[in-house]
Order: structure tokens, then sequence, then C-alpha cells
């Protein structure tokens, strides 16, 4: 599938990348600008920015477009992503930028690497209670459809989260996330329904013990993972049912 086929199917598409490094990122003033400098001369419309609480820094397009890019550098954490792509290559070509900086500009090398996230992430807009969109969508002909029958049930927490190993040695995980923004936890509490729900794939390698980590050819093999799990999974079993549910809401 094209990324043009994913975004048919939702209002927003996302791709990032994190690499999570075991000991803290530096902080020196003169080596944060001198990487986001390096990333905005690859980029030059990446004009913004930020500081942000407890150190972390972010470089970003601006997001009137509905199109931008950004790179963040937290205090154990790398983050690339691009907003609504214009192609995979496109945001795989700034991911593996970062990846080919981060060891001279950060001093992040292999052994630092704790582990490297590839996410493909949606987002569906939906008014009303996206709590009951979900339960419908995934869980009305299951296991835990059947509590939905008790008197006066009505969903308030239906957030799924799941993570399998892909990988005998437990190295290669997929986590698929749905994530509700209007759940009620107080009594009487209105529901938000100016949000979208979210749902995420993200594939985490950590590195192999007896060998040592490439972040190049691994984050080529989780992006062509990702790809084959959304198309051949998450598109049928998960996108569409919730894309149904929110188009019969739209015309009701």
């Amino acid at each position: 599938m094209s990324v043009n086929s994913y975004s048919s199917l939702c209002d927003d598409f996302y791709i990032d990348m994190f690499v999570n490094t075991e000991l803290d990122l530096p902080a020196e003033r003169d080596t944060v600008l001198t990487y986001f400098d390096r990333i905005q001369r690859q980029y030059p419309r990446m004009g913004r920015f930020v500081r942000r609480d407890n150190n972390e820094y972010y470089l970003e397009e601006d997001h009137g477009t509905g199109q931008y890019r950004w790179v963040s550098l937290e205090v154990d954490r790398i983050g690339s992503g691009v907003v609504n792509p214009a192609s995979f290559e496109e945001a795989y070509q700034q991911d593996k930028l970062i990846l080919e900086l981060i060891p001279y500009m950060l001093g992040v090398t292999p052994l630092d690497v704790d582990s490297l996230d590839v996410t493909f992430a949606m987002d569906f807009d939906c008014a009303g209670n996206h709590d009951e969109v979900i339960a419908e969508a995934l869980f009305a002909n299951s296991a835990v459809g059947c509590l939905l029958d008790l008197p006066n049930s009505r969903p308030i927490v239906f957030s799924p989260s799941m993570v399998l190993s892909l990988s005998e040695n437990e190295r290669t995980q997929v986590r698929v996330c749905v994530e509700s923004k209007t759940s009620i936890f107080e009594p009487g509490e209105k529901d938000r329904g100016d949000e979208a729900i979210s749902l995420t794939l993200t594939v985490r390698q950590y590195p192999q013990t007896d060998e040592r980590f490439d972040p190049v050819a691994s984050f080529e093999r989780q992006c062509q993972l990702a790809e084959e799990v959304m198309a051949e999974r998450i598109i049928r079993h998960f996108v569409q049912p919730l894309t149904e549910v929110i188009a019969q809401r739209r015309s009701t």
C-alpha cells in the first residue's frame, strides 16, 4: 500500500522514529544548536526551534499546512517524524539522516542504544464518545462484548493496547494501541468530542546481545515489517471497522 492509500483512510497519518538511549544525551548549548543547525541545513523549512519542559528540544516546520516535519532531542530519546508525508521514502530519508548524524554529533554509539522504534500512526476525527466507537468497532463480537449487554452498560474507558513478540528471543516486538480521547473518569464529566481517535503501530527492536547493533539496517527491517503488518493486519481488522462505525455515526 502507498502512503496515499493510508491517508485516504484517516484524517492524519504519521511516520515516527525514536532512538531510546541507555545514557543521558548531551544538553550543552553548542552541541544542541549544532545538531539542529545541521538538520535545518538539510531541511530549511524547519525553522521553529522550541525548548520544552525537562530540557526537551524540538525543531519543526509550520503546522499550518497540515504536512510537516519535526525532530526532537530529549533526555534519553531522539525523535524524528513526518506528518502526512507524500511518500514513505520522504519520511525514511529524514530518519536515516538522524541515524547517520547522532554517532558523531551526539556521541550515540550502538552500545548506547537501548531500543529503536518505528511508529505508524493514524488519527480519525470523531465527534461524541470515542470509547463507544472503539467498543462497537473492535469488541462488539468478542468476549468483551458480552459485558456491553449488562443493564445500563456504557463504555467509558476503552483504549486497548497490546504488545506482541515477533522473534524467539523477544527482541523484536510490535505494539498496537487504539487511544480514546473522551474517557470519563468522574461521574457527570462531559465528553470531549473535538479530538481524534488515535491508532498506533510501533515496531521496536532491542539490540542483540551477541552482535554489534546496526541502527540503519535495523531501521530498514523495521520499516518493512511495519508496512507488512499495517497492510496485512491493521487496515482490515482495526482501521476499516473504526472508519465504518465513525461513518455510520456521522450519517445519523
